[in-house]
C-alpha cells in the first residue's frame, strides 16, 4: 500500500501561468506526486504579466509576456463560468500546445483547448478583456502574497508552508517524484529557510 492509497489527502494549492515552461514541468511533476502521495492538488491562476507590470525588466521579457495576458484572462472566466475544477484540465489543454507543440498563443490555440475540454469557445472572448482583472489579480494574490513578488511561477502552499518552485527538469516520474516531494516539503518547512538555489543549464526536458 502506497501512501497514495490513503482515504486522507492533502490539499495542495498549485499557482501557474500557462505561459511559463518551469510551472509546467512543475505540474506534471504534481501530477505524479499525487499518485504515489496521499495529497489532492487545485490548481489557480497566478499572471506573469501582472508580477512584471510595473517592474524594471527588459523589453524583450516585456514583450514576451504581451501574450500571457489572453489564456489566464480565459483561463478565470473559465474558471468563473464552470468552477475551479476546470482549471487543470483547461492548463493542460493549453500546455500542451504553448510547451510540446511550441505553438505561438493567438486565438486559435485557446478556442482548441477550450473546445478540448468542453468548454463554449466564445470564453476566448475574454483574452482581449478587462472584465475579469479584478478576479485575476486576487487569485494572483491568493498565491504571490504567500511567497513574495520577487519569484514567479509555480507557487505552491501546503499545510500553512508556501513556496516558489521546484524548478526541475526533467520532472521526475513514480517514487522519484514522491522523494522529490518529501524533501521539498521538509526544507520548505523548516522556520527561517529561503533559499535552495543553482545555475541553470539547460532548458526544459518535456519528455
Amino acid at each position: 500500500m502506497t501512501q497514495a492509497d490513503s482515504t486522507e489527502r492533502t490539499p495542495v494549492d498549485f499557482w501557474f501561468d500557462p505561459l511559463c515552461p518551469w510551472a509546467w514541468m512543475s505540474s506534471r511533476w504534481l501530477l505524479e506526486v499525487e499518485k504515489v502521495r496521499a495529497i489532492a492538488p487545485s490548481f489557480h491562476v497566478m499572471s506573469l504579466a501582472y508580477l512584471n507590470s510595473d517592474k524594471d525588466i527588459s523589453e524583450d521579457y516585456r514583450t514576451m509576456l504581451e501574450p500571457a495576458w489572453g489564456p489566464v484572462r480565459v483561463a478565470v472566466a473559465a474558471a468563473q463560468a464552470e468552477g475551479d475544477r476546470v482549471l487543470l484540465p483547461l492548463y493542460t489543454a493549453l500546455g500542451n500546445r504553448i510547451h510540446l507543440e511550441g505553438r505561438d498563443i493567438d486565438r486559435g490555440l485557446i478556442e482548441e483547448a477550450l473546445a478540448e475540454v468542453g468548454l463554449p469557445t466564445s470564453l476566448a472572448d475574454a483574452a482581449e478583456s478587462t472584465e475579469f482583472d479584478d478576479d485575476l489579480k486576487k487569485s494572483h494574490h491568493a498565491g504571490m502574497d504567500q511567497v513574495g513578488m520577487e519569484v514567479g511561477t509555480p507557487v505552491i502552499s501546503v499545510e500553512g508552508v508556501a513556496f516558489f518552485g521546484p524548478v526541475v527538469t526533467p520532472a521526475p516520474k513514480g517514487e522519484a517524484a514522491g522523494r522529490l516531494w518529501d524533501g521539498v516539503l521538509l526544507v520548505a518547512g523548516t522556520p527561517g529557510f529561503y533559499e535552495l538555489k543553482r545555475t541553470r543549464e539547460k532548458g526544459p526536458d518535456f519528455s
